[in-house]
């Protein structure tokens, strides 16, 4: 039996045309039902992470909060990202007031947007079952369900990265334009060179969404246009090509950055995530090398006892993103091997065009998969398990394009590939094993009986073959479509939102080693076992799970699933508030009251230790709240001398202490300012117990 047949030599050097209107149809279809899994149940999130829905209600009043990503309308402090991501959410917000749907809404509309992005790259050069197959897998991928329903800024950057990917795609189709009598005119006429140009503009935006993270794949894109640009563009037209796309980087990143470092400090807010009070700090510090190394000033120290070469198919990252992992490693290598096994040679020596238009996608997508995975898994710095969705549309593009060709070309390849993923998703279905028991076991063997089928119907007729083909998809796609669904069925909050069943993410790991589940998750108790880094009693024993319970030596009772010693979420913690680094507080109507009785009179309405601690407070009061630290509470800013400053001109209303900033933090590195702070006003002012709070009004020393 023949499997292995020569790749074709008739893709035409220009889009894929033809398909017809079920092609059409199946692709309003997938748009839509993206759309409806993205779409329906938003608002049961609430403020998803609080974090970012204050600067968005921030941006959406203030002009230079809007331009800076301040965390609070009077411009205090920045988040600790740039603010590209917020400023969609933003206008939205602007739009359509402050509320759950207008936060979250634009975050699923960018999904179903990367999906038809992504349909839209590898239709160019490929069928429409490849490109269906394609948007499928990135929809259905967990994690993506679970980003393009949350308010981070994940969302944003992989539809720019996606876009960015189209774009050179796009370039790759065009040889020189005709030489005209202005080299200008020629440079601005060369559709490959506008292109590229335009690559470099989402990715320059990406930068602005999340930052260093969108540069991974800078070098992909750049080499895929070296090695498989046109015949006619020489050498040095294709440098001068990559240069013109690292131009349309730096204006589109650079204008902020210039901005953020050239406009006086005195003249906008602090930013967030650094120490220095510099965005370039903030670029190659903590959202830059520290994240590679694990030496972040400001952040949690190494937490990442996990790094290493197999971290994306472990406990914490596997059910994210790993379902189609091994088959789409599994087809990058081998069509890269078999379409250099069987070149079809042309007669200038090249290799054929419709065998380098292959490798040119499987290049750039494998290229995408390989650098980003490598820095995901060996990164020593705070790398959450949501970050893989950065992987997602690389993921997708290889299988839908590694399985056309397998299912054309390659029978065997194919049978092979979903034998490999049934087995891989039954694992991962066994890691939750609770949780629709029988699923795996119908994935596993319903996978194998389609591989044999799939062999098989290499010599049946074209009908039989289909029903396989389709029902080996359907296979393949059951255990992410399950986790999916799920994701989307279950209200995600906090700072770490994890996707899946109760139990399929590994949540936050501790300075002990310990896993819990992620805050806002509804974990079966007993999830995880640690050693906590608590501020109180030193190292007790810990045990978390996601409704919140801790038993340990730390300070108060955890009310937002943090595992640990000494991590305390909303309950008594200490001076009565409660620690919520990684989750916001919901105030009492009594504490609102207060902070909103007088409100016009005062810049903040309150300050507090912690940018989820005051985000929490400040959309339940709707006025801004003084994030003291930043993200952390390890922020150098405001010193204790600008906070009196603050306090002696009236501009700050009331303290809210125990938000666990001060004593929670000590054991990291950064500035201690937030200690020195909650000490000083605590001599100096009386403090009173409201709703479980300690509040502290700043405009009546003792003395």
């Amino acid at each position: 039996m023949t499997t292995i047949e020569a790749p074709p030599t008739a893709l035409p050097e220009t889009r894929v045309r033809g398909g017809g209107w079920r092609h059409r149809a199946a692709y309003a279809g997938l748009l839509v039902g993206t759309a409806v899994l993205y779409l329906v149940g938003l608002g049961s999130s609430g403020w998803a992470n609080a974090f970012y829905s204050a600067a968005a209600q921030a941006g959406a009043s203030n002009v230079t909060a809007f331009l800076f990503g301040s965390s609070d309308g009077a411009n205090a402090i920045t988040v600790d990202k740039t603010p590209a991501f917020l400023w969609v959410i933003d206008i939205s917000v602007r739009l359509f007031g402050l509320n759950t749907w207008s936060i979250l809404v634009p975050q699923a509309l960018e999904g179903v947007a990367a999906v038809a992005v992504l349909y839209a790259t590898v239709r160019r050069w490929f069928p429409a079952g490849a490109a269906l197959l394609a948007g499928a897998a990135l929809a259905l991928t967990p994690v993506a369900t679970l980003m393009f329903r949350f308010n981070n800024p994940d969302a944003l950057l992989v539809l720019l990265l996606t876009a960015a990917a189209y774009a050179t795609t796009r370039a790759l189709e065009h040889d020189r334009p005709a030489p005209v009598a202005s080299r200008l005119r020629s440079l601005v006429g060369d559709r490959a060179v506008r292109w590229l140009f335009l690559a470099g503009v989402f990715v320059g935006f990406g930068f602005l969404a999340k930052m260093l993270q969108a540069l991974v794949i800078v070098p992909v894109l750049a080499l895929v246009h070296l090695a498989y640009a046109p015949a006619g563009r020489r050498m040095r037209t294709r440098v001068r090509d990559v240069l013109v796309g690292g131009l349309g980087l730096v204006l589109a990143a650079g204008w902020w950055i210039a901005l953020a470092e050239l406009v006086p400090a005195a003249d906008r807010p602090y930013i967030g995530g650094t120490q220095h009070n510099s965005v370039l700090e903030l670029t190659f510090g903590y959202n830059g090398f520290g994240r590679l190394t694990g030496d972040e000033t400001g952040g949690l120290g190494n937490m990442n006892a996990d790094a290493g070469p197999l971290r994306l198919f472990g406990s914490e990252m596997g059910g994210q993103i790993s379902w189609l992992l091994p088959a789409a490693l599994l087809l990058l290598v081998a069509v890269l091997w078999l379409t250099w096994r069987n070149p079809d040679r042309d007669t200038d020596g090249g290799a054929a065009p419709a065998v380098r238009r292959i490798r040119a996608a499987l290049v750039l997508w494998g290229g995408w998969l390989v650098l980003t995975g490598a820095v995901i898994s060996l990164a020593q710095g705070i790398i959450h398990p949501y970050y893989t969705v950065a992987l997602a549309p690389a993921i997708a593009a290889l299988v839908g394009i590694g399985g056309w060709y397998a299912w054309r070309y390659a029978r065997l390849l194919a049978a092979g590939t979903v034998a490999v993923t049934a087995a891989w998703s039954y694992v991962l279905l066994d890691r939750t094993s609770d949780w629709q028991p029988w699923l795996r076991y119908l994935v596993l063997f319903g996978g194998l009986l389609t591989a044999v089928a799939l062999w098989l119907t290499a010599t049946m007729s074209r009908r039989v073959a289909a029903v396989a083909g389709i029902a080996a998809v359907a296979t393949v796609l059951a255990g992410p479509l399950a986790y999916s669904v799920s994701t989307a069925a279950s209200p995600h909050t906090g700072a770490i939102p994890s996707a899946g069943p109760a139990g399929a993410g590994g949540g936050f790991r501790t300075a002990g080693g310990g896993n819990g589940a992620p805050p806002g998750r509804n974990a079966a108790p007993g999830a995880g076992n640690g050693t906590g880094i608590g501020p109180a009693n030193g190292n007790g024993p810990a045990n978390g799970n996601g409704n919140g319970s801790a038993n340990g030596n730390g300070i108060g009772s955890s009310g937002g699933g943090f595992p640990g010693n000494g991590f305390p979420g909303n309950g008594g913690g200490m001076r009565g508030g409660g620690m919520n680094l990684l989750d916001a507080p919901t105030p009492t109507a009594a504490v609102v009251k207060l902070l909103q009785a007088n409100h016009s009179r005062y810049s903040w309405v309150a300050a507090t230790v912690g940018s989820n601690s005051a985000a929490g407070y400040q959309l339940a009061a709707g006025y801004p709240v003084m994030a003291i630290g930043g993200f952390n509470g390890t922020d150098a800013y405001p010193t204790l001398a600008q906070f009196r400053e603050y306090v002696a001109a009236g501009r700050i209303h009331w303290f809210v202490g125990g938000s666990g900033g001060g004593a929670g933090m000590r054991a990291t590195s950064g500035s201690q300012a937030a200690q020195r702070i909650e000490s000083w006003v605590a001599a100096h002012h009386t403090g009173r117990t409201v709703g479980g709070v300690t509040l502290y009004d700043l405009t009546a020393p003792t003395s």
